[in-house]
């Protein structure tokens, strides 16, 4: 569903150091000035960068996810100068996603047993080798499609690692009362990095010198990820019984992950929901957008490029401002239903790539969409995060992005073909009124919006301990 990093500049929740000694009143007095000047209650959305830690982890984030946004330009119009074909692509998101999905479990696992941020920094290492590789092989001109799928399935079993980490390492670092500022925060900072700005300047720079470039930018931001996430401090409060690591350990702790969900309806409902709206959205999407840009709107590839950074960018508008909304009015009472709602409401603008015939319209559907997704991304991490015990959030959350992303290799799989065969713009038709039909369903199952009516009670979370 949702590929997630982000980070910015140090900031500090103190005031700035005075160019003179004050007396107390005046030092008082400071304070309350500065204090109402920067407000939580009229800035919420920054509230959690009060806390050190979180601002290192946020500041990881967003240097990667710059990255990202540079790559998702990169990689299409990279397979699609080796193969021009929709099956290539189809092929390379295959292995690429398959990858991720098969060792899913296992990483949520590892969540839940290791240190979430060794993790995630081993993650952020192997994933800025994979991309130098395919970035120096790129601009040299020995690049092949088997060197994608390789290296792409390595990124791939990384990125299964990495999620579910960094999902569930959020509720370390705050207080609970903080989680949808924090996730509101992300989801701005996410689309500003990886739809807006890195997607923009991906564009140029793949414009102007090749993917090859885009691809060492991206294998450099992974790296200053990982010396970020290097300075976080908190550590985990350790079990009472040491964890088995044994082969039937770990599949019993897997189980026990799949156990929670099964058992809760809300859970399960949404995941089987935004199951089917990804098989709608990230396949058709992400192979055949491009494609149609590049062959059926009377575009050079050089002008293809510009204008899908351009549509990702202005989807990257859409979340910003959706997230920015969130965080300053918080989520509304009946929440759960609002994320269906939005969950709908993107699924079904898809519909408009395939009938459109200027590209303002698809920058106008990419507005919309993504404002939708980044609302219902916001809505379904918070109610993770205060409705899952803490020692399964790991677990729970690679649940979440294996039935996220379980049916993706399959969407890969099939949409080539279906393309070939019956057009790029009725398959985004089909796909649209597909998940419109499933999502909209699944809303009205008994017991899937019961935490908004309080049917199931927040569980409680112990605190990490700080290690100075």
């Amino acid at each position: 569903m949702r590929s997630r990093k982000a980070r910015s500049p140090r900031l500090h929740s103190v005031l700035p150091f005075p160019l003179h000694a004050d007396t107390k009143e005046t030092a008082s007095a400071r304070s309350c000035a500065g204090d109402e000047a920067l407000s939580p209650a009229r800035f919420r959305i920054l509230r959690p960068l009060r806390h050190r830690d979180y601002r290192f982890l946020v500041g990881g984030a967003l240097v990667s996810l710059f990255g990202d946004g540079v790559f998702i330009v990169a990689l299409p119009l990279q397979v699609y100068d080796l193969s021009n074909i929709p099956t290539a692509m189809a092929m390379v998101g295959l292995v690429w996603t398959g990858a991720q999905v098969l060792m899913l479990l296992v990483g949520g696992w590892a969540s839940d047993h290791f240190e979430r941020r060794h993790l995630m920094i081993a993650a952020d290492v192997v994933r800025a080798v994979a991309m130098a590789a395919i970035g120096l092989l790129s601009v040299t001109g020995a690049l092949a499609l088997w060197h994608l799928l390789i290296l792409g399935a390595l990124v791939g079993i990384s990125n299964a690692f990495f999620n579910p980490a960094a999902s569930s390492i959020v509720p370390d670092l705050i207080p609970d009362s903080e989680l949808p500022q924090a996730n509101a925060f992300f989801g701005t900072a996410r689309p500003a990095m990886a739809r807006l700005l890195g997607p923009a300047v991906g564009g140029i720079i793949v414009g102007a010198a090749g993917p090859g470039g885009a691809f060492l930018l991206d294998g450099v931001t992974f790296a200053l990820s990982a010396v970020l996430l290097a300075r976080i401090r908190y550590r985990r409060v350790a079990s009472e019984a040491p964890a088995d690591r044994s082969l039937t350990g770990t599949l019993a702790g897997v189980r026990e992950g799949l156990g929670f969900v099964r058992s809760h309806r809300w859970c399960w409902v949404w995941l089987v929901g935004a199951l089917f709206g990804l098989l709608a959205y990230t396949g058709p999407v992400d192979m055949l957008l491009p494609f149609i840009l590049r062959n059926e709107m009377g575009l050079t590839p050089s002008q293809a490029a510009y204008y899908l950074g351009t549509v990702l960018a202005f989807g990257g508008v859409g979340s910003i401002t959706m997230s920015l909304l969130v965080g300053q009015l918080d989520l509304p009472r009946r929440f759960v239903t609002t994320m269906y709602l939005a969950e709908i409401v993107a699924v079904g603008m898809l519909a408009v790539y395939g009938l459109m015939t200027a590209v303002w319209q698809a920058v106008l559907a990419s507005l919309i969409l993504n404002g939708m997704f980044a609302y219902a991304d916001i809505a379904w991490t918070t109610l993770l995060q205060r409705h899952v015990p803490r020692r399964l959030l790991g677990r729970v959350s690679s649940v979440d992005w294996l039935t996220s992303l379980g049916l993706l290799p399959l969407s890969f799989a099939v949409v080539g073909p279906l393309a070939a065969t019956f057009g790029s713009r009725l398959v985004l038709l089909g796909g649209s009124l597909l998940g419109v039909l499933v999502i909209g369903a699944l809303m009205f199952v008994p017991g899937a919006r019961d935490p908004q009516n309080g049917d199931d009670a927040p569980q409680p979370h112990p605190r990490a301990l700080r290690v100075r």
